[in-house]
Parts: structure tokens; C-alpha cells; sequence
């Protein structure tokens, strides 16, 4: 168990970009909602749109579940010993709150933003990732206050699905995501990929150039057939000195995603090229 989770955040030997020779990807038609804007507002009726396309209502039941059809990740619940300048476990999202969703990276990790009421050691952090350079306090905003979603050492980083709580491979309907501050088109991107680790397709977020800007892209799939999401977060990662100017930095807000349905162990033969399992992925 060490040593895989050695394998998967110190040395990053991930290899779900591995795509099945051969196995052919899907023909099934998709729903895209996307959007982007100035404000919170210019995304806010793609995001719920794509709320409908996934089903499940309004009213917020345990572990972020909506109605038994769609799950949602908004960080603002992530508790402050999980918060900048502390990492946020891969799994947190499967283990501390059970909702199916554990993420990789070739980078050193995650972290979400610190809020006004962290009281931890170097807390509460400066807002929208200040703690890692001051000026992404003024280059990122939150869409859902006050916590945003980011990779470390890398921009790219995948969502992985599995029964709630559980290490069993999951399928599910779409996924969707809000970003902040994407400047430049077909940079920021969700990829799908099906249970054969065949991609469903490569689909771009909106651009809106400025600072502190929105973005929302979400893609549905009219069964569950999705079995991970790669996403690529503008073209650098995050880093101290290293400023939106010169660079298209992005990072997330909410995630949502349809409810976990029809498994299958789809990662076995990759994750068995680098001795990792998806047990061991699951509870990292």
C-alpha cells in the first residue's frame, strides 16, 4: 500500500493516458453545455441545464447526491486540515465524503483554496491560491465561495469513478466543470474515457479573456459509459513566480457528474503495467 501510493504522488507513474489498442470509441451522440463570461452569472444557466441533463433536482442529499442521478463537488466542505497551505488527499472524495470521484495527477498532488475560516497552521491562507504566488488572489474568483481546485506540479490531472466508498471501478452518464481565467481557446479540455480506456472524445472549454473570469463545460452521454475524465487546466501549472500574464492559468470550481453505475475492473491491465491496483488507487 506504501508503496503505491509512493508509486502514484512521489514518482507520478499513472498510467491511465494509456489507451487501449484498438478498442473503438463511442458513436453515441453527446449533450454539451458550455458557457463563459465576465461573471458568475454568464455560466450559471449552462451549468443548470446541465443540471437537468443529468437529472436529479435541486435538494442536496448526503455525500452531494441529487436525487440518486447526479453527484456535486463544490470544495467549500473540504475542512481546513485539507486546505491550503495543506494537500487535499486523492481520495478525500471517496473515503472522508463517499461520493465516488478519486483523482491522479503526474504532478506532486492537490490542494484547494484556503477560506476566511481555516485556523491551522499558516491559515487562513491568502484567497484563490495567494499562498502559492500573491497574484492568483486577483487572477482566479470563486463561483461557489470560498474554496476553488487545483493540481500541484501539473495542469493536467484525471477523475477517476468508483462506487462511493468503495475500490469497485464505476461508470457514470457526464461529467462538468466550472474553471476560472480561461484566456486561450482549445487549451483547457475534458477528455472521456469508457471502460476499455477508449477515449469518448476531447471537448474544449470556452475562453473569456481578462482576470478572474468563468468558464463551464459539461458532457452527457446517454447511458453511463464514462469510466474517467482527464482534465487539461490551461497550458502550466501553478507555481510560485509563475504568473498569468505570461501564461493561461486555470483552476475549477464545481465538478458534477451522473450517479456511479455499471462497473467493471477497466484499469486492471493498465494499472497492472506499473504494480498498481485499483484498490490501491481507491484508497490512497
Amino acid at each position: 500500500m506504501k508503496a503505491a501510493r509512493s508509486r502514484l504522488f512521489q514518482t507520478a507513474a499513472i498510467c491511465f493516458a494509456v489507451l487501449s489498442i484498438g478498442a473503438p470509441a463511442t458513436t453515441r451522440s453527446q449533450l454539451v453545455e458550455s458557457a463563459a463570461g465576465a461573471s458568475a452569472v454568464d455560466i450559471t444557466a449552462a451549468r443548470d441545464q446541465f443540471r437537468v441533463d443529468l437529472g436529479g433536482g435541486t435538494t442536496a442529499g448526503a455525500n452531494g447526491s441529487f436525487g440518486g442521478l447526479r453527484r456535486e463537488i463544490n470544495w467549500d466542505g473540504v475542512p481546513g486540515a485539507f486546505s491550503a497551505p495543506n494537500n487535499l488527499p486523492a481520495n478525500f472524495f471517496n473515503s472522508n465524503s463517499p461520493r465516488g470521484a478519486v483523482f491522479s495527477t503526474p504532478g506532486t498532488g492537490f490542494q484547494v483554496s484556503g477560506a476566511t475560516t481555516d485556523v491551522g497552521a499558516g491559515q487562513p491562507a491568502a484567497a484563490n491560491f495567494g499562498n502559492i504566488d500573491p497574484s492568483y488572489t486577483t487572477t482566479f474568483a470563486t463561483f461557489s465561495p470560498q474554496r476553488l481546485f487545483t493540481s500541484l506540479g501539473s495542469n493536467v490531472y484525471d477523475v477517476n469513478f468508483f462506487l462511493p466508498g468503495t475500490n469497485t471501478p464505476a461508470l457514470v452518464t457526464g461529467f462538468g466543470a466550472v474553471f476560472s481565467d480561461v484566456d486561450l481557446s482549445s487549451t483547457t479540455s475534458l477528455q472521456f474515457f469508457d471502460s476499455s480506456n477508449a477515449s469518448l472524445g476531447t471537448f474544449f472549454v470556452p475562453a473569456f479573456l481578462g482576470s478572474q473570469t468563468f468558464s463551464f463545460l459539461g458532457v452527457s452521454f446517454p447511458v453511463a459509459e464514462v469510466s474517467r475524465v482527464r482534465v487539461t487546466a490551461g497550458n502550466t501549472a501553478l507555481g510560485a513566480g509563475v504568473l498569468d500574464l505570461n501564461n493561461d492559468l486555470v483552476v475549477a470550481d464545481d465538478f458534477l457528474y451522473g450517479e456511479h453505475s455499471g462497473t467493471g475492473n477497466h484499469r486492471a491491465s493498465c494499472m497492472r503495467t506499473w504494480g498498481v491496483t485499483g484498490a490501491e488507487l481507491a484508497a490512497v
